[in-house]
C-alpha cells in the first residue's frame, strides 16, 4: 500500500501443557515457552509498530510468590526490547551459578516471567494515544487468584459509550473511555460474578475459605463469563486472555472479523493472529492450524481440557477482505493464492486499457506488498500472450514470414522494477512547501527502461486509500521517464467508508473515492444530495443503532465506478504531469471471486457486518460536513 495507514495489532499465546521439567529434558532449555512466544511475536511484527507486551502467570504458586509477570514496550523494536529485559534476568544466574539454569523448579520460584501461561501483543494505535499505559496486555488485579485477569487483543468496539453505561449501572467508574478498558472492566465484572456465586455456593455446603478457593479455581465456568460478558458488544474482536489460576481463552467475534488461528496437541495449545507464524515457530502443517470459529472461545483450564465454546451466536461469516489483500504476511499459503488470483483477475481490463499493445507497455507494482498480486497480474497477461499465439499458429500460420513468426513467439510481457521506496527522509523542515518537495522523494526510480512518449506504464498497488503519495510522490518519479501514459492499478476495489474494526481508517475525509465523488456532485450541480445525506444521517443518530441503515451510501449512487475512477484519476494527477494518467480498480465481484472465504468488504460496499458499523459511517459523514476531524466512534 503506498498510502501508510496503521491496521491490525497482534496476538500470540501460548499455553504449556507439561511441567516445565519436561521442556528441559526434551528441548534442552527451560525457557522453551518465551523462546517460542518471542518468534511469535517477531513472526507477526508486520501488526504493530506502536508498542508490543507480554504477560506470564504461573501454576500452583504459594501464597505470597508473585505469579504474574507483565512488561510493555514502547521502543523502536518493541520485541527486542521486552525480550532483552526477559534475558537480563538470567545474566547473572549463567555467569554466577550455570547449573541453576537446568533446575525448572528453582527457576519457577525464583525468576519472573517463567510460566507456564504465556501471552504477548503487539500494537498498532489506530486511535488511541501512544503511551505505555495503552499498551497490551492489561492487568485487572486482586488478591484472590480466581479475579486476577489479563487479556490483550486485535478489536475495535463500536458502541463504547454504550458499553460505559452497561459499567456505570453496574455501580462501576471506569477511569478510563477505551474500548480496551470497557471489555476488562466488563470480563472482570462477571469473573467477580462467577467468584461470589461460586463462593456463597461452597459455603452454603460447608466448605472452609481455603478449600473453596480451590474449588473455585476447578469450577470456575469461562464459557458463561464470556456470554455474560460479550452480549452486547459490537465490533471485530479477538481477544486473549488470561485467569490469575491458570485458566485461559482466546475469543472471536461472531462474524469473524478479526483473525485468531490456534494449534494444540499433548505439549502444547497456542494461538496467533496469523497462521504462518505458528507454522514457522511450532514446525506445524498447514493442515493442522484451525481457525478459532466465529462467536466462539477456545478455553483452556487449568488442568489442560481443552475445548471450543460458543458465547455468541454466529453471524454470517464476513471475515476483513483486507487482511487477504494487504495486511497478513503473504507467507500464508491461501492469503498468497488468493493475492495472485486479485492481480490475475486485473488482468482483462489492464489489457483492455493499453490495447493489448504489449510491446510498448511496461508492467511494475509500486510498494513491495504488491509484488505477490503482480505475479498473478502478470500470469494473467502472460495466459493471453499464450493464447493469442496459439491462435495466430492455428489460423493464421500460413499467412506470417518469418519476420512475423519470430515477434510472434518473442511476445511477453515487458516486467521491470521502476518505483524504488528510498531510504526514510526526514521531513524536519515545518514549512509545508518544504515538506511536500521532501515527500516527493520518498520513491525513486529506474532510468532509462521506459521508451520515451512511446510506452504505457501499468504500475500495480494493493490499495489506493487517499492517494497522497501517488500524487506528491510516485507519478510526479515516473513522469519523468516520460511515458506516454501511466496506468495505476489497484488490486482492491474503491475504498469509500470508513471501518470501526481495526484499521485506521474512521474518517470520510481520508478517502480519495469519497472525494471524487463530492466534486462529481458539486461539478454537476447535485450539492443537494450532500445535504440530503447529511440531514438523514444527523436524524439517523437518534436512532437506536439496530434500526440504522447506511444512508452515505447515496453519495456514489449517482455514478458508476468507472465515472469515480476517472475523476480519481485527475485528484491524484499533479500539476505539471505530462503523460495522461488513468486509474483501474479491482470489482467486488472479482474480489469475492479471489477470496471466497473472507467476504467482508463494508469499506468498498458500506456493507456493515455490525449495527454499529451503520451507525459509525453515519456519524463519520456528518463529521466531515460539519468540519469535526474526530473519528466517528
Amino acid at each position: 500500500m503506498s498510502d501508510q495507514i496503521k491496521h491490525e495489532c497482534g496476538i500470540a499465546f501460548i499455553r504449556l501443557l507439561k511441567p516445565l521439567s519436561y521442556y528441559q529434558q526434551k528441548y534442552g532449555t527451560a525457557l522453551y515457552g518465551l523462546n517460542k512466544l518471542y518468534l511469535l511475536m517477531e513472526k507477526q511484527h508486520n501488526r504493530g509498530q506502536d508498542g508490543a507486551g507480554i504477560a506470564t502467570i504461573k501454576l500452583d504458586m504459594k501464597p505470597g510468590s508473585r505469579y504474574i509477570s507483565r512488561y510493555r514496550s514502547m521502543a523502536s523494536n518493541a520485541v527486542a526490547d521486552i525480550f532483552e529485559y526477559v534475558q537480563n534476568k538470567f545474566v547473572d544466574i549463567q555467569e554466577n551459578t550455570p547449573e541453576l539454569m537446568q533446575d525448572t523448579e528453582w527457576l519457577k520460584n525464583n525468576v519472573s516471567f517463567i510460566g507456564e501461561v504465556l501471552m504477548g501483543h503487539l500494537r498498532y494505535g489506530t486511535h488511541g494515544k501512544n503511551s505505555i499505559e495503552n499498551c497490551h496486555p492489561f492487568l485487572r488485579q486482586n488478591n484472590w487468584m480466581t479475579r486476577n485477569l489479563v487479556i490483550a487483543g486485535n478489536f475495535n468496539m463500536t458502541n463504547v459509550d454504550e458499553l460505559l453505561e452497561q459499567l456505570y449501572e453496574l455501580g462501576q467508574h471506569p477511569k478510563e473511555k477505551a474500548d480496551t478498558v470497557t471489555v476488562l472492566e466488563k470480563i472482570g465484572h462477571f469473573l467477580d460474578d462467577e467468584n461470589q456465586e461460586l463462593f456463597d455456593q461452597y459455603k452454603k455446603e460447608g466448605h472452609d475459605n481455603v478449600a473453596i478457593t480451590h474449588k473455585i479455581s476447578d469450577n470456575l465456568d469461562i464459557a458463561n463469563i464470556l456470554r455474560r460478558s460479550a452480549k452486547t458488544w459490537d465490533g471485530g474482536y479477538s481477544i486473549c486472555g488470561m485467569v490469575g489460576n491458570g485458566d485461559s481463552f482466546i475469543m472471536r467475534d461472531p462474524a469473524g472479523i478479526r483473525p485468531a488461528y490456534y494449534y494444540y496437541d499433548d505439549e502444547i495449545v497456542v494461538a496467533a493472529s496469523e497462521r504462518p507464524a505458528l507454522q514457522t515457530a511450532f514446525n506445524i502443517q498447514f493442515k493442522d492450524v484451525k481457525e478459532i470459529d466465529p462467536g466462539h472461545a477456545l478455553i483452556i483450564k487449568k488442568n489442560g481440557e481443552v475445548s471450543m465454546e460458543q458465547f455468541r451466536e454466529p453471524t454470517e461469516r464476513l471475515s476483513c477482505s483486507f487482511e487477504r489483500i494487504y495486511f497478513s504476511k503473504g507467507s500464508d499459503v491461501e492469503i498468497y493464492r488468493e493475492r495472485k488470483q486479485l492481480g490475475r483477475l486485473l488482468s482483462d481490463k489492464i489489457l483492455k486499457a493499453v490495447n493489448y499493445d504489449l510491446k510498448n507497455t511496461v508492467f511494475s507494482f509500486i510498494p513491495n506488498t504488491a509484488e505477490v498480486a503482480f505475479f498473478g497480474m502478470v500470469d494473467g497477461v502472460q495466459r493471453y500472450v499464450r493464447n493469442h499465439q496459439k491462435e495466430t499458429l492455428l489460423h493464421k500460420k500460413e499467412q506470417l514470414n518469418d519476420e512475423q513468426l519470430d515477434e510472434l513467439l518473442s511476445l511477453a510481457p515487458r516486467v521491470e522494477k521502476l518505483a524504488v521506496k528510498d531510504v526514510k527522509l526526514r521531513t524536519f523542515i515545518t514549512q509545508d512547501a518544504d515538506r511536500s518537495e521532501m515527500v516527493a522523494h520518498v520513491y525513486d526510480t529506474t532510468y532509462g527502461i521506459i521508451n520515451n512518449h512511446q510506452d504505457t506504464l501499468v504500475a500495480l498497488d494493493d490499495s489506493i486509500v487517499r492517494g497522497t503519495t501517488l500524487k506528491q510522490s510516485i507519478i510526479k518519479i515516473v513522469d519523468r521517464l516520460h511515458p506516454k501514459k501511466i496506468i495505476i492499478v489497484s488490486s482492491a476495489p474503491q475504498i469509500r467508508y470508513p471501518d470501526c474494526y481495526g484499521i485506521d481508517m474512521s474518517r470520510m475525509g481520508q478517502f480519495v473515492a469519497f472525494d471524487a465523488a463530492i466534486q462529481l456532485l458539486t461539478e454537476r450541480g447535485m450539492w443537494q444530495v450532500i445535504e440530503d445525506v447529511y440531514t438523514k444521517c444527523k436524524a439517523s443518530l437518534l436512532l437506536p443503532k439496530e434500526e440504522i441503515v447506511n444512508h452515505v451510501k447515496e453519495i456514489y449512487k449517482p455514478f458508476t465506478p468507472e465515472e469515480i475512477s476517472a475523476k480519481i484519476a485527475q485528484i491524484i494527477t499533479p500539476k505539471g504531469t505530462v503523460a495522461e494518467v488513468e486509474v483501474i480498480y479491482q470489482s467486488l465481484e472479482n474480489l469475492h471471486e479471489a477470496c471466497p472465504k473472507n467476504k467482508g468488504d463494508w469499506y468498498f460496499s458500506g456493507n456493515y457486518p455490525t449495527p454499529g458499523g451503520n451507525k459509525v459511517v453515519n456519524k463519520a459523514f456528518v463529521n466531515w460536513k460539519e468540519g469535526n476531524n474526530q473519528r466517528a466512534y
